[in-house]
């Protein structure tokens, strides 16, 4: 399977200091990856260039069968990957608002959009939250609305950071649980975190910041 995403020689430098210098970064369709490294090798920043939430030297890059430059943050890319925070920021609307927000940006029919928010939920498993305000949700519950925001576009890539942090017990289960999906659906989905059954989950791919370069661990 060939690669739908790959940087070539990705570096990124703090002051003086490489961050990470990865001579060859690619990812394949329709795959899961887990992102790991000790704290302070640049996970989450990995993954904010390459939602263009943050910049970085790359000599060549290619997206989709496309050849195109990382900067300024091509619209392809912006269109087809979404970045979830640790801690998803939420409108102080509703659950269902926020689910919506990308699909109303996106210019959808609002009957169509409907369809797809009532689906996303109930695969989340937030239907029953539809009206509450976000404000009043727990971990979990933030985090599982999160991940049905981002799906609802299809995007081509997902990238969690630390999906699974501090959530306990059931929540964190319920998380992990929607992970496959996201993949059977079509998308890839690279995930930065030290939870042990995500790192361990049959068919995901292993990536590792260490020394400022990438291993690959299949």
């Amino acid at each position: 399977m060939s690669a739908f995403l790959s940087i070539a020689r990705l570096r990124k430098c703090h002051a003086e200091r490489v961050l990470f210098d990865i001579a060859d970064f690619a990812l394949e369709a329709a795959s899961a990856y887990v992102l790991t490294g000790v704290n302070g090798a640049g996970k989450s920043t990995l993954l904010r260039i390459l939602a263009g939430l943050e910049q970085a030297d790359a000599s060549a890059a290619s997206f989709l069968g496309r050849a195109m430059q990382l900067a300024p943050y091509p619209q392809a890319m912006r269109q087809n990957i979404i970045y979830v925070h640790q801690h998803p920021i939420m409108f102080s609307t509703s659950v269902s608002h926020n689910i919506a927000y990308g699909l109303l940006a996106r210019g959808v029919a609002t009957g169509q959009a409907k369809r797809q928010i009532e689906d996303a939920m109930a695969w989340a498993g937030v239907a029953h939250l539809r009206d509450s305000n976000p404000a009043s949700l727990s971990g979990g519950e933030k985090q599982r609305v999160a991940l049905a925001r981002a799906k609802v576009v299809a995007p081509k890539l997902l990238l969690l950071d630390e999906p699974t942090a501090n959530l306990d017990g059931a929540a964190r289960e319920q998380v992990i649980a929607l992970i496959p999906t996201l993949v059977e659906a079509g998308s890839t989905v690279v995930m930065a975190c030290h939870d042990r059954d995500l790192i361990a989950a049959p068919g995901v791919r292993r990536l590792k910041l260490r020394d400022g370069g990438l291993e690959y661990r299949f």
